[in-house]
């Protein structure tokens, strides 16, 4: 290299700038997400040590910050004990009579699966009633039977509005549901995702309803001898116009069985006192849990660490509630909730609208936060339930006095039912998610594609603290601004006397 190249290379360089110093606050929630995202907390699996380590490493950040224990609950403190229910599948049996003649199926050629313990069926007849698709059949036409209906919808059906299908014929009171799978899901399929343990609350209902699945060709063996024999005729009748149920001739026995376990966990409440708590309060919701080990061997790391999904969202909780705490006593108190169980169902929010430390309607908001540290700091910002609750005004004045923008559109909307604020917002409780995270939905749905439930979600160079701290910015001047009655008046807009011996 001559001379000349030489001093333009140096100079090259000299004129670069040099990389941003990280502000203080992006540094602890480094720390934060580094903390527990490593593999020391081991996945932070509900009832296993990586909770306890979680718990214990949350609630000392919470007290140093100057909260108070928030259950509400003699003796619990800062955790409130919440329950869960593990059940997975363990006997799937079926058999079939055509007349008084017993039709010989392949073993394992049909799926049964249970939400209780043990559930059986036996001889019950079985009625074709096609898509199943709106409106719902009459009660009395599906009492006592095996209702039969095919996997897919008719062309054009909305699903959303369709919903939950074979839920919706056990609830008007079929016996069972026994479903003729497409093109679109084998067997395979579906028997890889039932198998999978379901969980519920201790406490919650559970019902014991029967539901099996069966492929087209060992539907066609079934079929095979009545009046219409293959499964295309029945693809044929549904799809004629006035079709109607019909019985086909079959009678069906059922039996399946789950082994249960019952999981202790607990959700982590704190609080800020404000100065008149009798105006309602404010809530700040981020879920603690994750997966623990998911990844399957040889692969040399299972452990799904959760960085993004919720190491973000605990860290920028935490650090809104040391910034308020640090500033002018706020009228409303705010709560801070770190819940259990959200990756299992939404299960400790449930939890938490069941048994709050307050009644549910002193909540006048709520924000949650989920996966963040997607995006650079000053981007748009989304708002996951916009258009859902009456927070909307001020969430749009807050964002404009921060000079920054909300998205257009509802978008953010897709993700309203993956997360903890649906279950409150089922409750009457006006709950939302705002963050730049769900300000780029390509950056979200790219992490949802690539990174979401999988062991590569770890706390490393795909993480924007600085976007994070920018979100602590926002949900700090949210709280403040929901936790003032006279900008956020709340459900009744009434504002009671003050909490005495305060300043």
């Amino acid at each position: 290299m001559t001379g000349a190249l030489l001093l333009g290379a140096l100079m090259l360089v000299a004129a670069r700038p040099a990389p941003r110093k990280p502000t203080p606050l992006e540094q602890t929630l480094r720390v934060h997400v580094e903390t527990l995202a490593s593999d020391d907390f081991d996945g932070r699996e509900p009832g296993t040590e990586g909770e306890t380590k979680t718990l214990r490493y949350l609630a000392r950040q919470w007290f140093d910050i100057g909260m108070q224990a928030g259950t509400n609950i003699p003796g619990s403190g800062w955790f409130a004990p919440v329950e869960l229910v593990e059940r997975e599948p363990v006997l799937s049996r079926a058999s079939f009579m055509r007349g008084r003649k017993r039709v010989n199926l392949p073993a394992d050629s049909v799926f049964v699966v249970t939400s209780g313990l043990r559930s059986l069926v036996q001889d019950a007849p079985m009625l074709f009633v096609g898509h199943a698709a709106t409106p719902a059949l009459p009660r009395a036409e599906l009492a006592g039977r095996v209702v039969v209906m095919l996997d897919s919808l008719p062309e054009g059906a909305d699903p959303a509005k369709n919903g939950d299908r074979a839920g919706k014929l056990l609830d008007a009171g079929a016996l069972a549901v026994l479903t003729v799978l497409d093109d679109h899901r084998g067997l395979e399929d579906v028997i890889a995702r039932r198998r999978r343990a379901g969980y519920a609350v201790s406490g919650e209902t559970i019902g014991s309803e029967i539901e099996a699945f069966i492929t087209p060709a060992t539907a066609d063996l079934l079929l095979a001898g009545t009046a219409r024999p293959t499964v295309a005729r029945l693809r044929d009748d549904a799809a004629a116009p006035g079709f109607a149920p019909y019985p086909l001739g079959l009678t069906g026995t059922f039996e399946a069985t789950s082994r249960e376990t019952r999981i202790k966990t607990h959700n982590l409440i704190g609080k800020l006192e404000g100065r008149n708590p009798a105006a309602g309060a404010v809530l700040m919701i981020a879920h603690w849990d994750h997966f623990g080990e998911c990844g399957a061997a040889p692969a040399e790391d299972v452990i799904c660490n959760g960085a993004i999904d919720n190491a973000s969202g605990l860290a920028v909780l935490t650090e809104t509630a040391r910034i308020l705490s640090r500033g002018r006593p706020m009228e409303r108190d705010v709560y801070f909730l770190a819940t259990t169980g959200e990756e299992l169902g939404l299960l400790g929010a449930m939890a938490f609208a069941e048994n709050p430390p307050i009644p549910l309607d002193r909540f006048v908001a709520a924000f949650n936060v989920d996966s963040t540290g997607l995006v650079p700091p000053g981007g748009p910002i989304g708002v996951v339930g916009k258009g859902l609750t009456p927070l909307d005004p001020l969430i749009a004045d807050v964002v404009k006095r921060m000079k920054r923008k909300l998205v257009a559109g509802d978008g953010p909307n897709a993700y309203i039912r993956r997360q903890d604020s649906w279950i409150l917002m089922q409750h009457d409780v006006p709950t939302v998610m705002v963050s730049n995270s769900y300000g780029d939905m390509d950056r979200i749905e790219r992490f949802m594609e690539d990174t979401y439930h999988r062991p590569s979600d770890q706390a490393g160079a795909g993480i924007d603290y600085a976007g994070m701290a920018d979100d602590v910015n926002l949900q700090v001047e949210l709280l403040r601004a929901f936790a003032d009655p006279k900008r956020y008046p709340g459900r009744s807009g009434t504002t009671p006397s003050r909490r005495p011996n305060t300043p």
